[in-house]
């Protein structure tokens, strides 16, 4: 059950004070224990890819993290640059405040301009940041995230307060429907909760807790 659980997990340090150290100590554990991927911010991708490139562990990484805030443009160039270094997945943030101003045609675009840029190289994960969202909000974000061509909608950065939730991973699922990837993140840190969130209906986990919840322990980081 727990090997069969890690393939489930983005094995997950965003923090910005992360060091070396712990990169090192992430990519060890992810070999081992054959989670998914690493996710990691875009300066770590080139180190990751070349020690994981021999294993079945992908690199992801965030775009636009953990604002959504950064132009348009600039999403597409990180998410060119990521692939080029050896992403094969990726985690970006929506602009936020624009879905908030009821501009959901700069969202689109805004999603649509990863996807083009990842397309046939890497999965565009979208995280919606479901904390600072309305309900009705989520369901417009999950939309566009799917009429763009997204592979997944996200629920958090884990840097804005608040994290997965049953009741959201539940929103998210019946909104893009059964083929689209739905990932919860954020404050996942233990068997039961992550057990939740994939009845609920996530098909991927992003946590730095993978071997505690492999393990049936609980986790004390806040990703």
């Amino acid at each position: 059950m727990s090997m069969d659980l890690a393939k489930y997990i983005d094995h997950t340090q965003l923090k910005p004070n992360t060091t070396k150290e712990k990169i090192e100590k992430l990519v060890a554990e992810a070999k081992e224990y054959e989670f998914a991927s690493v996710c990691v911010n875009p300066h770590w991708v080139p180190y990751c890819y070349e020690e994981l490139k021999d294993t079945s562990v992908k690199v992801c990484t965030v775009i636009g993290f953990p604002l959504g805030a950064t132009s348009t443009e600039t999403k597409a160039f990180e998410t060119k640059q990521a692939i080029k270094d050896g992403a094969t997945e990726v985690d970006m943030v929506i602009n936020v405040g624009e879905l908030k101003s009821g501009n959901t045609e700069l969202v689109k675009k805004d999603i649509e301009a990863v996807v083009n840029a990842a397309k046939g190289s890497a999965l565009t994960k979208v995280i919606i940041e479901t904390s600072l969202l309305t309900d009705e909000e989520k369901v417009t974000a999950c939309q566009l995230a799917k009429e763009a061509g997204a592979d997944f909608v996200k629920t958090s950065t884990g840097f804005s307060g608040g994290g997965a939730t049953v009741e959201d991973i539940k929103l998210m699922r019946k909104t893009v429907g059964p083929e689209m990837g739905v990932k919860a993140s954020g404050g996942v840190r233990d068997l039961a909760s992550t057990q939740d969130m994939i009845e609920a209906g996530a098909t991927r986990i992003g946590a730095s807790a993978g071997i505690e919840i492999v393990k049936g322990q609980t986790g004390t980081s806040d990703y």
